[in-house]
């Protein structure tokens, strides 16, 4: 596992992917907070990074299957998904590895970020900030992450070709955070089983760990959802 994982941060990293993943996640992010005068949190007024957790699901929505979409579909295409079946590595094996490689560089993504939050405390009048909300807010964004690229891992199994990983990739990525929220929010649900309906959606759970409370429900759910994909992927490579 670990020499899969080794191969794929050395190829993120050998080329400009990796580099361009984190100065584009932390650039788009910077313009947003600090310069768009809609979404700019110094017009908001408080020490607050909520604008930051708000925009960055989406950015991990295209960004995520961006990184993920040559994993196994680039191994289908040109072959080398063959020579890998011959090394002593099992098929969870194989994917656990990738799945932990995507993880890396997206801790390398996240951790950046930290300077939103030096740069929020510094610009407080009372140089202090939430510390509990923003623990839980980046436990969410890490956990949101990882199903992201779960699921991302999962449709690039189905395909050897990487533009069509990435594509499936995004829109099961928006249908799974955003989908079950705006069905709940139909006419013929609402009363009744919209709560329920919302509570499956992933952007439930993420804005529950958010405000700063670590539920065992929450990470039940990522776990589980995590767990499903990663699954689904390693029967995809069986039965190839």
């Amino acid at each position: 596992m670990l020499s899969i994982c080794k191969k794929e941060l050395h190829q993120f990293f050998s080329s400009l992917t990796g580099y361009i993943s984190i100065i584009m996640f932390l650039l788009v992010n910077g313009i947003f907070l600090f310069v768009l005068k809609d979404s700019n949190i110094f017009d908001f007024g408080y020490a607050t990074l909520d604008k930051f957790f708000e925009l960055a699901p989406w950015i991990l929505i295209f960004l995520v299957p961006a990184l993920t979409m040559r994993s196994l579909a680039e191994e289908f295409k040109t072959g080398t998904f063959e020579i890998l079946q011959t090394k002593p590595l099992s098929r969870w094996q194989i994917v656990a590895g990738k799945y932990v490689a995507v993880l890396a560089v997206l801790l390398f993504v996240i951790v950046p970020t930290f300077i939103y939050v030096f740069t929020i405390k510094n610009l407080s009048a009372v140089q202090t900030v939430d510390s509990g909300g923003l623990t839980g807010s980046y436990i969410g964004l890490f956990f949101l992450a990882a199903v992201f690229a779960a699921i991302s891992l999962c449709c690039s199994s189905f395909t050897n070709n990487a533009v069509v990983a990435f594509l499936v990739s995004a829109f099961a990525c928006l249908l799974l955070y955003f989908g079950f929220n705006a069905v709940s929010k139909l006419p013929m649900f609402v009363g009744s089983a919209d709560y329920y309906i919302e509570m499956a959606g992933i952007d439930f759970h993420y804005r529950s760990i958010s405000r700063g409370l670590l539920d065992s429900r929450d990470l039940l759910y990522f776990l589980s959802l995590i767990f499903l994909f990663l699954l689904i992927t390693v029967q995809n490579l069986r039965k190839r």
